[in-house]
């Protein structure tokens, strides 16, 4: 089912399929639902899986930045608001795992389990130098020509070689995004840090990263790991960043392992100002 909400801020895309307890995820800069195609396909339909385009990114309304994480975060209370979920479980790729840190922080009475992909947290100063750098070339450039720079921080060599079909796909994708927004995005992912905050999250967490991811590297995993009390680390042998992509069947088997220990059912239909009944578009 696919619909629009509309209230309380931009425009956004969801998307929900599937069946059982509910599973929000999150794509990352520059992505869209369909950053989650792989995975969704993966889970076979046995969690109800809810996904939007962010602000600023695919389908979505793409309102004048700057942003701040608050408002990925709005963007994901809303839409759980408007298909009446209390609470759910939320998995975050990328700046979706850092949308999914602020989920967790300030919104705990909304959140079953925590899955945090391949996303950022204590960066260190050479760290930050390098994401500043590459902050000015989105900031003065276009959206594909950053992708055309990251390919190979991105995606494994084998995987580039192999699939030249999808990494024509992916280019194209990026370059349909909207210069501002994309910016405005990137800015929110660059200078947005909640590594001080972390041993507040009390939800179960599973952090997972690819061992050769440069810009959420496997310190910064470990770093989140060790400081959101009984949290799980996997760090995925032979991956760079895009896991979503390379690998869905182990993301997926991963989130459903994780998912699957004492299983919550989750909430509908208590979450306030929930409104209407989902509308198909």
């Amino acid at each position: 089912m696919d619909l629009t909400v509309e209230r309380n801020g931009p425009a956004l895309r969801v998307r929900v399929e599937g069946d059982g307890p509910d599973l929000a995820l999150v794509h990352g800069v520059g992505g869209g639902l369909e950053a989650w195609d792989g995975v969704v396909a993966a889970l076979g339909g046995r969690f109800r899986t809810i996904r939007m385009d962010l602000r600023g990114h695919g389908e979505s309304g793409k309102p004048d930045g700057p942003y701040a994480l608050d408002d990925f975060v709005s963007d994901v209370i809303r839409v759980l608001d408007r298909l009446g979920v209390g609470r759910c479980h939320l998995a975050g790729h990328s700046l979706g795992g850092l949308v999914a840190q602020g989920f967790a922080l300030d919104h705990p009475d909304r959140l079953d389990r925590l899955v945090l992909l391949s996303t950022v947290a204590g960066r260190n100063g050479e760290e930050r130098a390098r994401v500043e750098e590459r902050l000015a070339v989105v900031a003065h450039g276009i959206p594909g020509e950053h992708f055309e720079n990251s390919v190979g921080r991105w995606f494994t060599d084998a995987f580039r070689r192999d699939n030249p079909g999808s990494m024509a796909r992916y280019a194209a994708w990026n370059r349909r995004n909207d210069p501002a927004a994309y910016a405005a995005s990137y800015r929110v992912l660059a200078r947005t840090d909640l590594a001080g905050r972390l041993r507040e999250i009390a939800a179960p967490t599973l952090v997972a990263t690819g061992d050769g991811d440069i810009g959420s590297n496997t310190r910064m995993a470990r770093l989140m790991h060790e400081r959101i009390a009984g949290s799980s680390l996997h760090i995925l042998e032979g991956l760079r960043h895009a896991i979503l992509a390379e690998a869905p069947g182990a993301v997926a088997a991963l989130i459903e392992g994780f998912l699957d220990q004492n299983r919550s059912i989750g909430s509908r239909g208590a979450a306030a100002g929930s409104g209407a009944a989902p509308r198909a578009t």
